[in-house]
This record gives structure tokens, C-alpha cells and sequence, in this order.
């Protein structure tokens, strides 16, 4: 939904269908005229030997990513003195505030993956800046803004971001997304 709301949103003249099946036969079906085009993660492409396949990377102003996507989160018991600091050295502090600061913007809004709500955090120096996004599902309305902070306080930076988009309609949007999916 975050992605078809995004894409609907900036390019509205082009019509998106649903394409099912791994990724040789997503590619088949293009090589095969039953689509223009095909939208399938870089990353991805990149890793399955696919590189020569990407024609157009989208920019992050285009398509935020879903709250936490590429951060791995890995849990144990509390007060664990065996395994915590086994984990140590796996641990990124940027990445965790990144997290943080996403997490405290989609708790404040209360939203979930019904609902097309997508971020993008950049990180310079001490400083964090977190873009977010709140759009109706046909992509017609996109709200947007930043909020930056302190990197040691990630938390009300997303809190921030989330009221300033609410005062912007994203309360509206949301109301009426969460009484059609609850």
C-alpha cells in the first residue's frame, strides 16, 4: 500500500497492476509484453545477478521506505548477562536511533501496514532528520514533512514529524483508512 500510494501519487498518468511469481518470472512476463514496465527492489535485482536488468532507480524522495525496513532486530531476555554481550558487537548505535525515531513516528500516529505511511532518516554528524509520509491509499493526497534533532534523542523527532503531519490532514487521512480496515 506505502508503495502504490507513493507511486500512484507522483505519477499518476501510468496505470500499476499487481505482478505475482519470483522474480525470473516477473521478468518473464515483462520480456513478454504483458507489462511496460516493472518496479522490484535494486537490492534485490543486485543480489540475484540482476544488476544489468535496472533501468531507473526510484529516489528516496519518490518511495520513504516502511518504519524499521533494513534494520535487523534481535531480542533476548532482559538482564541477560550471558548472552548481552554476545550481541555487542553487532550492535550499530546509528541504526538503533534510526529505529527509535521511526518507531516513535508510527506510534504517535497510530498506524500500522494498512496504512501508506513511509519514512527516510538521514543522519549527519549528531544530527538526525527524519522525512516522513502519511498518503491515502489512492495516492491523491500525500502528506509530507522533516523534523530533525539530536541523534541521542530520536524519539522526539518522530513524535514531532508525526504531530506536524497530523495538523497537515494526516489525522483525516488516517481516520478514514482506520473505519474502512477496522
Amino acid at each position: 500500500m506505502r508503495r502504490l500510494a507513493q507511486l500512484r501519487h507522483y505519477f499518476p498518468e501510468l496505470q500499476f497492476k499487481d505482478v505475482r511469481g519470483n522474480v525470473n518470472t516477473r521478468l518473464a512476463k515483462l520480456d513478454g509484453g504483458e507489462y511496460d514496465g516493472l518496479i522490484l527492489a535494486a537490492a534485490g535485482l543486485q543480489r540475484l545477478g540482476f544488476s544489468d536488468r535496472i533501468g531507473q532507480i526510484l529516489s528516496p524522495e519518490i518511495s520513504l521506505h516502511a518504519v524499521g525496513q533494513g534494520a535487523l532486530g534481535i531480542e533476548c531476555r532482559e538482564g541477560d548477562e550471558t548472552v548481552l554481550p554476545l550481541f555487542q558487537p553487532i550492535v550499530d548505535f546509528a541504526t538503533t536511533q534510526c529505529c527509535l525515531a521511526e518507531r516513535a513516528f508510527l506510534r504517535e500516529l497510530e498506524g500500522g501496514c494498512q496504512v501508506p505511511i513511509g519514512v527516510n532518516l538521514y543522519l549527519e554528524g549528531e544530527r538526525l532528520t527524519l522525512k516522513g509520509i502519511v498518503a491515502t491509499l489512492d495516492g491523491i493526497t500525500l502528506i509530507k514533512g522533516e523534523h530533525g534533532g539530536d541523534i541521542n534523542e530520536p524519539e522526539p523527532i518522530g513524535v514531532e514529524l508525526a504531530r506536524k503531519l497530523k495538523q497537515q490532514g494526516a489525522q483525516e487521512i488516517l481516520d478514514r483508512i482506520f473505519a474502512e480496515f477496522r
